[in-house]
């Protein structure tokens, strides 16, 4: 059994990855987080089911004040596009309040399946297609289609737990055009939106279910935990300056390339733990 002591040390250290990780790459650390504090919330005795949820909803808390965090690092070097952000944010946020709806009432192995073949089949399309810089095509400036497509990427979000941003790069990459730049920097600004509405959802159906209170891992908001939040935010926060900074050192098609592996890894790690898998690597 884990003790309160080792659990706070592995998401104080777990709050430096995800910081870095959203700064560089506009993503919201859930490949790191969800699986870290699946692990322990397991080993302090909650049952796995409940564990999944908690670490789903709790993730997505942790996200809404990273993601501040690095869009504003994003936002004074000029890569940003806050319009398309917004946009995609509201009504990702709206897809997120109903996904989260939709978890709360399915399968939690199904749910990590899904999430790991959405994110391997992103990479994939990211790694298959040509980058808007060597295609020479203008980035998408159509709110239409932005909203067309932070609905449905807003569901599957909520579903899955993430503040959205190893979706939403891909799409702004390959379908609206944007530089890897400018897609990480917008991502990271609009998941500001689609965690919040996800973190609401997960609130409402955890209380539903009867989380409040004071449990063995912590106190509970319905399947958020507010030590882990405190835990996790207190490094992630921090650390997404220094990503951000980071990301715009690199070129491009190198920052596209690590985007991609992160992304075939993550997907594949969770796939392995929906299927119950236990694999070296």
């Amino acid at each position: 059994m884990l003790t309160f002591v080792q659990a706070a040390i592995a998401l104080l250290i777990t709050g430096l990855g995800v910081g870095f990780a959203s700064g560089l790459l506009g993503v919201g650390g859930c490949f790191i987080m969800i699986p870290v504090q699946y692990f322990v919330y397991t080993g302090m005795g909650m049952d796995p089911a409940t564990a999944t949820m908690i670490a789903f909803g709790t993730n997505l808390l942790v996200v809404f004040p990273t993601a501040l965090s690095g869009a504003y690092a994003h936002t004074k070097r000029g890569f940003v596009n806050w319009k398309a952000a917004v946009v995609l944010g509201i009504t990702g946020a709206i897809g997120a309040m109903i996904g989260s709806t939709i978890a709360a009432m399915t399968p939690k192995y199904i749910l990590r399946i899904i999430f790991g073949l959405a994110v391997i089949g992103g990479a994939i399309r990211m790694l298959t297609a040509k980058p808007p810089e060597e295609t020479g095509k203008k980035p998408v400036e159509n709110p239409l289609v932005w909203a067309a497509w932070g609905f449905p990427l807003g569901i599957v979000t909520g579903i899955i737990g993430i503040g959205g941003g190893v979706l939403m790069v891909p799409v702004m990459v390959v379908a609206l055009s944007f530089g890897i730049h400018l897609a990480v920097g917008t991502s990271t600004a609009l998941m500001v939106f689609t965690s919040l509405g996800g973190v609401f959802g997960y609130i409402y159906n955890g209380l539903k279910a009867g989380y409040l209170g004071v449990y063995p891992i912590g106190h509970l908001i319905g399947y958020i935990n507010i030590e882990s939040w405190l835990l996790l935010a207190a490094t992630s926060v921090p650390m997404a300056q220094i990503g951000a900074r980071t990301a715009h050192r690199l070129p491009a098609r190198k920052l596209r390339y690590i985007f991609i592996a992160v992304m075939l890894y993550m997907g594949w790690k969770m796939i392995e733990s929906g299927l119950g898998l236990k694999l070296p690597v």
